[in-house]
């Protein structure tokens, strides 16, 4: 029986951030990421954790400001 090593599901947590944007549809990125570390201790790296924002934000049409480009992402 393998053990997670991280005793929040981030995907879940990603949700919940996911709903709080709709009311916010300015927030970065970095300050989604900034939430899921506070949340759930993650030591995911923010690429990891990038992704699995973007992919379930695309899901839901929501789009974030990047602040490392000129492109929403």
């Amino acid at each position: 029986m393998a053990i997670n090593p991280e005793p929040n599901n981030i995907a879940a947590s990603v949700d919940t951030v996911l709903d709080e944007v709709m009311e916010n549809p300015f927030l970065s990125m970095q300050a989604a990421i900034a939430m899921l570390r506070e949340r759930t201790g993650t030591s995911r790296s923010d690429a990891d954790l990038k992704g699995l924002i973007t992919k379930k934000a695309a899901v839901r049409g929501v789009q974030f400001f990047d602040e490392g480009s000129s492109a929403a992402t």
